[in-house]
C-alpha cells in the first residue's frame, strides 16, 4: 500500500479582523506567505484558504485527468483547469458550498473518449474525494 502523507501549516495572532497570520508549505513552496480577514473577504492582494483550496483541486484533477488519458493511449495531452471555491455565510458560520471545474483539454484522441475521462477525474481525484471526508483533529490547549 502506497501512502503519503504531506503538510501545511498557519500561524495566527490577534483577532479575526485585525489578526496578522501566515501560512507555509512542507515543500516551501509557500513560506510565511501572508493572508487575513483583508485577503479571504475584502479581496485585498494575498491568499486565503479558499485560494489555496482551488488551487490543490485544480491541480490534482489535471494529474489525474493526465494519468487516465496516458493509460487511455491518448498523447499530446495538455490541460489547464480553474477551480473555482465558494463560500457562503451559513448562519454564525461559512461553509464551502461548490467546487466548480472549469477545464480545457486537447489531445490526440477520441473527444467523447476524453470528456468521459474528464468526468471520472473530476470524480475521482483526491482533492474532489476531499469535500466529503472525515475531517480528524489533534487539539492541544497551552
Amino acid at each position: 500500500m502506497v501512502k503519503f502523507t504531506r503538510s501545511g501549516s498557519a500561524k495566527w495572532q490577534g483577532g479575526l479582523k485585525d489578526g496578522k497570520a501566515t501560512v507555509s508549505t512542507q515543500s516551501g513552496a509557500l513560506s510565511d506567505q501572508p493572508y487575513g480577514f483583508n485577503t479571504r473577504f475584502e479581496d485585498k492582494p494575498g491568499t486565503n484558504p479558499e485560494e489555496l483550496v482551488g488551487a490543490a483541486h485544480a491541480s490534482c484533477f489535471s494529474m489525474a485527468l493526465s494519468k487516465m488519458l496516458e493509460e487511455a493511449g491518448v498523447g499530446g495531452v495538455s490541460i489547464e483547469t480553474t477551480s473555482k471555491i465558494t463560500l457562503e455565510q451559513d448562519g454564525e458560520g461559512f461553509t464551502i458550498t461548490k467546487a466548480h471545474l472549469t477545464t480545457t483539454i486537447s489531445g490526440d484522441g477520441d473527444k467523447a473518449k476524453i470528456e468521459e475521462l474528464a468526468q471520472q477525474a473530476k470524480a475521482g481525484c483526491p482533492i474532489s474525494k476531499l469535500f466529503n471526508a472525515d475531517v480528524t483533529m489533534d487539539a492541544t490547549v497551552s
